[in-house]
């Protein structure tokens, strides 16, 4: 296929594309800035991702160099991952703004995949989203991001069936692994303490959350974008892999990583008494690793031979 992905420089878009190329499929990456305007873990996915698709470099989603880019080729799937992240994490995160800014010129930008014989879509969602996974009930949005997000969906899901076009929504859980940001992440926090010989402290066990390692988690999201193509309609997948609650899986997490980093993994587990957010919400479609040809031992071998890399002075 000829993809157009944007979202090009996250975390999961780095494994997304990563996936995707070796499958032998053409990506074509919108970035909205050269590599070296990056930094940090970013700055270095995007190095990565230079030999593994055709770079494009431009503003928005929606804006006139985007739609300039659509009606530039044809296109087999396009994969909308880019979502806007300004302050993410804070209570006064810009609901509206982060709206328009996702869905600029839906209209437009629709019609112009279609005028390119692009029919097929690909959405990125979060569990963290209004009425996604499972867990307690009603299952509202975590944050205002994750209310972004679901509308976002909305009404990607309207105009596409407007349009008689087709749609899939890939829902991510909470995926760890190599090239994820440091700290505050969960994974990497944990790392950086223990190379540090600190004590991490899980401060809310008792969330009941679904764990995934990235790189399943990168072929389940190419299994579906190829099972798009021949598919019409609205189809989704929820990915799932360790449910379990946070504080049993800071003890795994420990386990796997103290055999093969050879250092002491200590955690200190709160008692865990406020629940702001839900205390359970996970993803639903339990994944054959099998058939995807992922090995879980790999897997933890090459998340460790990365924090040796990264992470040990």
């Amino acid at each position: 296929m000829k993809i157009l992905f944007d979202g090009s420089s996250s975390f999961t878009g780095y494994w997304f594309i990563k996936e995707l190329h070796g499958a032998g499929h053409e990506v074509v990456a919108h970035f909205q800035q050269k590599p070296e305007g990056f930094e940090g873990i970013r700055k270095e996915r995007v190095a990565l991702l230079q030999s593994l698709c055709t770079p494009v470099i431009g503003k928005y989603f929606g804006d006139d160099e985007f739609i300039a880019l659509i009606k530039s080729s044809k296109w087999d799937l396009f994969c909308h991952h880019a979502a806007d992240v300004t302050n993410y994490r804070s209570p006064d995160f810009n609901v509206i703004k982060a709206l328009q800014g996702n869905t600029l010129n839906i209209s437009e930008v629709l019609d112009s995949l279609k005028e390119q014989d692009c029919d097929h879509l690909l959405v990125t969602g979060s569990l963290f989203e209004q009425n996604e996974g499972s867990g307690d009930e009603p299952l509202n949005a975590f944050s205002p991001y994750g209310l972004s997000k679901g509308l976002t969906w909305e009404i990607f899901k309207y105009y596409t069936q407007a349009k008689g076009m087709s749609i899939g929504k890939f829902v991510i859980p909470n995926p760890f692994g190599p090239y994820e940001e440091p700290s505050p992440t969960f994974t990497s926090y944990l790392i950086e303490s223990w190379l540090k010989k600190e004590v991490p402290k899980i401060k809310t066990p008792k969330y009941i959350r679904d764990n995934m390692h990235v790189s399943l988690l990168a072929k389940a999201y190419k299994e579906f974008a190829e099972s798009l193509i021949s598919q019409k309609g609205v189809l989704r997948i929820n990915p799932s892999q360790y449910v379990k609650s946070q504080g049993d899986f800071g003890k795994q997490f420990a386990d796997e990583m103290k055999i093969r980093l050879n250092v002491d993994c200590p955690i200190e587990i709160f008692d865990q008494v406020d629940f702001p957010q839900p205390r359970k919400r996970v993803n639903t479609t339990k994944l054959n690793a099998k058939e995807l040809g992922w090995d879980e031992k790999t897997a933890w071998d090459d998340l460790a031979e990365f924090y040796i890399s990264h992470y040990r002075k």
